[in-house]
C-alpha cells in the first residue's frame, strides 16, 4: 500500500517543517514539499503534526505482581499503547531466581507478547542472579537482539547485591550494553515498613513515607560509585525526585555516562493523591512513590534543559479488586499504574502547550532519544527516507478527558482520570499499516518482535 500524507507539520528532534511523506510498503520512501501523488493514496493531514512512532522503553504487560498478574496484557496493553501514538514498547522479561536461565526468562516472554501485540515489540533482561552460566549468556542475549538489561536494587524476588551489581555492570560495558536500574534502598524501605506496621499505619498514605525520596536518591549516588569503578554506562529508571536527579547530574559532571528516564505520573502528581478517601489512595501506589510539587518542577525543568533523555511510562495496571488485596495492608498493594494510551497526549498538553518543552524536545524524548537509546534508530524514532514508517499524526487542537470509562486498558480505574487534554491522536502509522484512524483501532496485531542493536548516544 502507497500512502502520501500532505500537509502536515513533520517534527524532528531539530525543526518542525510543513512537508508531505510518501509510504510505500512498511518505509517512508521520500519526505519533502510538494511531492506528488502518482498512485498513493492522498490523506490530508493539514494542521497536524506528523512524530516518528512514540517508543516506550519501560512497560510491563503480564506481569505477576504481589499475588496476582497485571490487568493488561500484551493483547489488550498494545492496544491502548498504539491508539496512544505508541509504535513501539520494550517489555522487561527477566530471569527467575533459583538456578534458571536468561534463556529461560526470554522464552517465557516471547509465549507472552508473540502474535499478540498491535504495536511492535522488544524486550529489556532483568538479571536476578549473576553466575558463570549467567555471564555467559549475555552475548546470546545480544545476538537474539537484546542488548539493555535491567537491575534491581529493591524487592526480594529481584534484589541484585553490590558485589554482583559491580560483576555485571562491568561485564555489560564491555560487551558494549548497559543496565537500566530501579533505584530504591531495600534494606532501610524494609525497616520503615516494619515501623509503619508496628504503629498500626496500614493505609496507602504511609506508601511514600516508607519509600522516601531519600532512599532513591542514596541509591542513586550508591549505583553511580559502583558504576565509576566499573567504568559502565547505566540508565536511572523512572527517576522521581530532585535529591535524586542531582546525584545523576553530580556523577555527569565527574565525566560518567548516565542516562535518565521519568513517567508522566512524576511531571503531573504529587503525593496527596495517596490521601484520597475510600482507599482511592491505593490507584497511585507504585515504586518509586510519586513526590512532591516541588519535584514535578524540578523534572520539568531537567526535561527543559535536556538533563533527562527520555519519558517513558512504567504501565503496569491493576483493577481496583487487585488493588483491594492490600485493603488491610498497604504493602500488598500491587504497585503499578496504566499509562501507555497517553504518554503523548499528556506530554504535549502540559508540556509544549504549557510552553515547559517544545514539540522538538517532545520528538527526542518520546522518539528519538529512545531510538538511539535502545539501538533502533534510525529505523525507528525519525522520519526519513529508509526508516520504518512509523508514523504519530497528531491533531493539536482535539480536546478530551481521560476517563477509566472510555480508555483501553483493561482496568476500572485510571490514575489521570479527569485530566483534560488538548490534542488527541488522529492517526498511527506501525510500518506503513493505517492501524489507529480518527482515534479508532482499526487494525490490531500486526506488531512484530524487533532486534535491537547498541545504543547510539
Amino acid at each position: 500500500m502507497k500512502y502520501l500524507l500532505k500537509n502536515g507539520t513533520v517534527v524532528t528532534g531539530e525543526k518542525s517543517e510543513q512537508l508531505d511523506i510518501l509510504v510505500e510498503g512498511e518505509k517512508i520512501v521520500q519526505v519533502g514539499k510538494n511531492l506528488p501523488s502518482k498512485d498513493a493514496q492522498e490523506i490530508d493531514v493539514s494542521g497536524k503534526l506528523l512524530f516518528p512512532g512514540f517508543i516506550d522503553g519501560h512497560t510491563h504487560f503480564d506481569l505477576e505482581v504481589a499475588g496476582t498478574v497485571t490487568a493488561d496484557d500484551f493483547e489488550t496493553g498494545t492496544k491502548a499503547a498504539i491508539l496512544g501514538g505508541t509504535t513501539f514498547v520494550i517489555d522487561y522479561a527477566s530471569q527467575d531466581k533459583g538456578g534458571h536461565t536468561l534463556k529461560e526468562g526470554l522464552d517465557k516472554w516471547h509465549k507472552k507478547a508473540d502474535d499478540k501485540c498491535s504495536c511492535d515489540y522488544s524486550f529489556h533482561m532483568s538479571i536476578v542472579e549473576w553466575n558463570e552460566k549467567t555471564e555467559q549468556e549475555i552475548q546470546d542475549m545480544i545476538d537474539h537482539g537484546i542488548t539493555s538489561f535491567k537491575l534491581y536494587m529493591t524487592y526480594p524476588a529481584m534484589i541484585v547485591n553490590d558485589c554482583d551489581m559491580y560483576k555485571i555492570l562491568k561485564k555489560l560495558g564491555k560487551c558494549g550494553c548497559f543496565a537500566g536500574v530501579h533505584c530504591e534502598n531495600a534494606g532501610v524501605i524494609d525497616a520503615l515498613i516494619a515501623e509503619a506496621k508496628k504503629e498500626g499505619r496500614l493505609g496507602p498514605e504511609n506508601h511514600p513515607l516508607v519509600r522516601p525520596d531519600t532512599m532513591e536518591a542514596e541509591a542513586v549516588h550508591r549505583l553511580l560509585v559502583i558504576a565509576k569503578e566499573a567504568d559502565a554506562p547505566v540508565m536511572v529508571v523512572h527517576l522521581t525526585n530532585k535529591k535524586a536527579f542531582e546525584e545523576v547530574m553530580r556523577a555527569r559532571a565527574n565525566g560518567q555516562e548516565v542516562y535518565a528516564e521519568t513517567c508522566p505520573q512524576y511531571l503531573l502528581l504529587d503525593d496527596s493523591v495517596y490521601a484520597k478517601p475510600d482507599f482511592q489512595g491505593a490507584v497511585y501506589v507504585c515504586a518509586p512513590p510519586i513526590r512532591k510539587k516541588e519535584d514535578q518542577d524540578c523534572l520539568w525543568e531537567a526535561l527543559s534543559r535536556e538533563d533527562i533523555q527520555t519519558v517513558a511510562t512504567d504501565q503496569c495496571s491493576f483493577t481496583l479488586a487487585q488493588k483491594a488485596l492490600g485493603k488491610d495492608d498497604f504493602t500488598k498493594i500491587p504497585g503499578g499504574l496504566p499509562g501507555v494510551q497517553t504518554r503523548g497526549t499528556l506530554l504535549y498538553t502540559y508540556g509544549v502547550k504549557e510552553g515547559r518543552i517544545t514539540q522538538e524536545q517532545m520528538c527526542k524524548l518520546l522518539s528519538e532519544n529512545p531510538a538511539k537509546l535502545y539501538g533502533v534508530y534510525p529505523q525507528k524514532g525519525v522520519l526519513a527516507p529508509g526508516s520504518d514508517a512509523d508514523i504519530v499524526v497528531l491533531d493539536p487542537e482535539k480536546e478530551s478527558v481521560i476517563s477509566a470509562a472510555t480508555h483501553a486498558y483493561n482496568t476500572d480505574n485510571n490514575p489521570f482520570e479527569g485530566i483534560r487534554l488538548r490534542c488527541g491522536i488522529d492517526k498511527v502509522f506501525l510500518r506503513g499499516s493505517l492501524t489507529v484512524d480518527d482515534g479508532r483501532l482499526v487494525k490490531e496485531k500486526l506488531g512484530k518482535y524487533i532486534a535491537r542493536g547498541k545504543k547510539q548516544m
